[in-house]
């Protein structure tokens, strides 16, 4: 098996090693490779470079860093990098943070396995939850670490990968715990925080004036049977995903209305 990680932290970023472990786990250290972004790059979602070139740079042998966004390392891969050998896996991760409920939407490393989806690659994002239970730890990546290899096997042994016109991906997402106090494994729907999204906040200096994005609290589950329910409950989550983002609850009600 072939493995490809990458990230929305930077190829330097911890939670890639973490990862780099965890794949060499399942496939052995001869059969992975890093193709990630050069900086990090948080929060550009399923972003691509259409507009100007991405600069790719070999560091080692099976290690490659692109200027670019997640889902710009995935086309670097299938076309430049394994152009006739492409990946059989995908891992995204283990990023640093949750990209539970809404989380998600924002999320590069979500973007880089839908990006392979849709080439029809195989891919799971892995994050990790911080907490003020796992954030002293001296590793706090410990619960993606521990129980990550387990959560990727089972899914590529049991789950389901194709399911209509657009493949399916994963989602997962370790609690804010130290691994031993993992409660277990939860298959969820995405959630949505009440008070969760992005906002803005004025500076001014000068005659110039900034905004800078800012986030919102994380320790605010979402509802029952959903992601940040689980992990504030101590459960790896698994959300299924494809990139149609079709509403179908609405279609039939739409289609009455203008059909």
């Amino acid at each position: 098996m072939r493995i490809l990680i990458t990230n929305d932290d930077g190829i330097r970023a911890e939670g890639l090693q973490v990862l780099r472990r965890l794949a060499a786990d399942i496939a052995g250290p001869d059969n992975v490779w890093t193709v990630a972004p050069a900086n990090e790059v948080s929060g550009v979602a399923h972003c691509i470079s259409f507009s100007h070139p991405m600069r790719i740079e070999q560091i080692s042998k099976r290690d490659f860093a692109v200027s670019g966004s997640p889902a710009d390392c995935i086309l670097a891969t299938l076309f430049d990098v394994m152009p006739h050998a492409w990946p059989d896996l995908v891992l995204s991760g283990v990023n640093r943070g949750n990209n539970s409920a809404e989380n998600t939407l924002y999320s590069g490393t979500v973007g880089a396995v839908m990006e392979a989806a849709l080439h029809g690659v195989k891919g799971i994002a892995l994050s990790q939850f911080y907490g003020p239970e796992n954030r002293g730890l001296a590793n706090p990546f410990e619960a993606a670490e521990i129980h990550g290899a387990a959560v990727i096997r089972r899914l590529l042994d049991a789950a389901p990968w194709h399911d209509g016109l657009y493949e399916v991906f994963y989602n997962v997402n370790f609690p804010p715990v130290p691994a031993a106090e993992v409660a277990g494994i939860r298959a969820v729907r995405q959630g949505f925080r009440p008070r969760g999204g992005f906002s803005a906040s004025a500076q001014q200096r000068g005659m110039r004036r900034f905004l800078w994005v800012e986030g919102s609290p994380q320790d605010v589950p979402s509802a029952p049977g959903s992601d940040a329910y689980a992990n504030l409950q101590g459960f790896v989550s698994i959300t299924p995903m494809c990139a149609d983002l079709t509403a179908d609850d609405t279609l039939d009600k739409l289609g009455e209305i203008f059909n």
